[in-house]
């Protein structure tokens, strides 16, 4: 019997309110959910993950209801038996048996790793390669859709030291009235922060042709996936005219995906997203074929909650640039929370813990209360 065998997969739906809707060009989103991963081990060891995503299937193929059932239908039989402690073997059974499925990965390899950690006294960006950076500046997302409020929200924040980049989603209106609100934003803040857009896809090639050099020439420092990803040949061409960076998201569905772009030249910057990859060991691998590239680096987020967000985190820590720093805001999003002792924000930075795992410890009655019966 090995003493690190895995016992058990257990996950759990949880739905956690928010401070406000959040716009998105795709979805508006009034709470968020979340699917909680709890690998237990023969040695007593339990590893926490999750798995998130946006609008059930608004945003990709899998939804917080899919993936519960395929990690307790297909996941969990191929897990249980075996060695915990061997992070890279269950992952490599997981990948040879089930396609796709990234975000489901994902909340196992951060279990997984969040076990190993806790195993050995380490904290998951040590198991990684070793951190070298204790903490990452954050952008927060502006997505109110009125002017002034976004523009007033902004202040707030730079007043309170919490954000100095900020990141608004257009694409849902008419495009020439989400320029003029981007810009707008950007002419009130001035040098003192960064602003930058994500389209999620809304525009097409030639919408996207002079909405990017209009945003470009108005300071705008960077234009998240403007066109569908489908639209390869259109990214490259996008990407060799607009004066702003053009950054991937939604056109990198997997470490393959990241390869095409990369050599295809369609795109200047990478939204990194253990999620999409398959778990923070999975995103490294990405942002590899980035930095070989020469191509920047931005450490995004589904929105995902705390665990969610230190899992990435602690894989963000290890990179050498991380030139368009990151967007793990999740966990300020929601009004509620399922563990004993929140991520820390402060001075435009979040803290990442040097405790053993990822450095959460859940909140079993809140758990409780916010699962889904």
């Amino acid at each position: 019997m090995i003493s690190s065998a895995i016992e058990s997969v257990e996950t759990i739906i949880v739905d956690l309110p928010t401070i406000r809707p959040h716009q998105l060009a795709m979805h508006t989103m009034q709470h968020q959910t979340m699917v909680i991963v709890r690998i237990r081990c023969a040695d007593g060891v339990e590893g926490i993950g999750e798995a998130t995503t946006i609008g059930g299937l608004a945003y990709g193929n899998e939804s917080p209801d899919s993936m519960k059932t395929n990690i307790d239908r297909f996941f969990a039989p191929l897990l249980v038996g075996q060695d915990a402690s061997n992070v890279n073997a269950a992952m490599q059974r997981l990948d040879r048996t089930i396609k796709g499925n990234t975000f489901a990965k994902s909340g196992i390899e951060t279990a997984l790793l969040d076990a190993q950690g806790k195993r050995l006294g380490m904290a998951v960006s040590e198991l990684l390669g070793g951190r070298v950076r204790d903490s990452l500046e954050v952008a927060w997302t502006l997505a109110s859709g009125d002017t002034d409020k976004d523009i007033a929200e902004a202040e707030h924040m730079l007043d309170i030291r919490r954000h100095r980049v900020f990141k608004l989603k257009i694409g849902a209106n008419e495009v020439s009235r989400d320029l003029k609100h981007v810009i707008a934003i950007k002419k009130a803040l001035g040098d003192r922060g960064s602003v930058r857009v994500d389209v999620n896809q809304a525009w097409d090639e030639a919408v996207a042709i002079r909405a990017c050099q209009e945003l470009g020439d108005n300071g705008i420092d960077l234009i998240e996936q403007p066109i569908s990803r489908n639209n390869r040949s259109g990214q490259v061409r996008l990407n060799q005219r607009s004066p702003a960076p053009i950054m991937a998201d939604e056109s990198i569905e997997c470490v393959e995906d990241a390869f095409n772009l990369a050599a295809e030249g369609a795109a200047s910057v990478f939204a990194l997203k253990i999620a999409k990859n398959g778990g923070p060991r999975a995103v490294l691998r990405t942002a590899a074929i980035a930095e070989a590239a020469g191509i920047g680096l931005y450490g995004a987020t589904m929105l995902e909650g705390s665990v969610g967000s230190l899992a990435a985190a602690h894989a963000f820590l290890t990179l050498k640039k991380l030139t368009w720093h990151t967007e793990l805001f999740g966990p300020l999003l929601l009004t509620e929370d399922i563990v004993t002792e929140p991520p820390v924000y402060r001075d435009f930075q979040l803290e990442v813990p040097r405790t053993p795992g990822i450095g959460l410890t859940l909140d079993e009655e809140r758990l409780a209360f916010f699962s889904r019966k």
